[in-house]
């Protein structure tokens, strides 16, 4: 099993174009529109304690307001920084997200945001879901949808959805990371390696008691499905 976060950290490489620059404010866009939502959704409070699977303490610094205590669990501990006054109690933990070492609802909420796909393969995923509806009284469960042409992590269109062999030369070719060099071959392979995509039959067969909201491009193509319990 990957690291949870191995996705979300770039490695040391020339200057990103433009259109990565472009895509990156992008992203922050949506991850943050996504947390407003997850506020209005799941209403957490001061008195709230919240397990983030695979997140950074940093993600949490400017969130004081809204919960009270976060717990970030990654595989081995994310490096935790001085907290700003106006953020809330930060841990940093390590532990396997596919079993927790938690009592059932030890959380009043799980969070995880762009993880589940980075954990292994569908049995991992399986057990992923499994903790996480068990240790959660509430659940805030996100991941890039599969039916999406563009694959968020190569930047290229239907790479993901051809056979795994096949996603590494045709990353290097046709997608943006692979022609701008932001990300070598050995980056490339690591995506190939570490990610699995889920489908919304399977996110929602994960998650059956929960409510499947899909965040769409253009309005009209599934961007990333979220599995909401409230």
């Amino acid at each position: 099993m990957a690291p949870l976060m191995n996705s979300q950290v770039e490695p040391a490489h020339p200057p990103p174009s433009r259109l990565i620059r472009f895509y990156r404010w992008l992203w922050r866009f949506w991850k943050e529109r996504r947390f407003q939502r997850f506020v209005k959704a799941l209403r957490p409070t001061r008195a709230d304690v919240l397990l983030d699977i695979g997140g950074y303490p940093f993600n949490w610094f400017m969130r004081g307001a809204v919960i009270g205590k976060v717990d970030v669990l990654n595989l081995e501990l994310a490096p935790l920084e001085n907290s700003p006054p106006e953020a809330p109690e930060i841990r940093a933990l390590a532990g396997d997200a596919r079993c927790l070492e938690f009592a059932d609802q030890h959380y009043d909420i799980v969070f995880s945001n762009s993880v589940i796909e980075h954990v292994g393969n569908l049995e991992d995923q399986q057990a992923f879901a499994r903790e996480a509806g068990r240790v959660g009284k509430k659940l805030w469960i996100q991941t890039p949808a599969k039916e999406c042409p563009i694959e968020p992590h190569y930047l290229g269109l239907f790479i993901h959805w051809f056979p795994a062999a096949w996603q590494v030369p045709l990353a290097r070719w046709t997608s943006v990371r692979g022609l701008t060099r932001s990300a070598s071959r050995v980056d490339l392979e690591s995506i190939a390696r570490s990610t699995r995509l889920l489908s919304k039959r399977e996110f929602t067969g994960m998650f059956p008691d929960c409510e499947i909201w899909t965040e769409r491009l253009l309005w009209v193509l599934p961007k990333s499905y979220v599995a909401v319990r409230k």
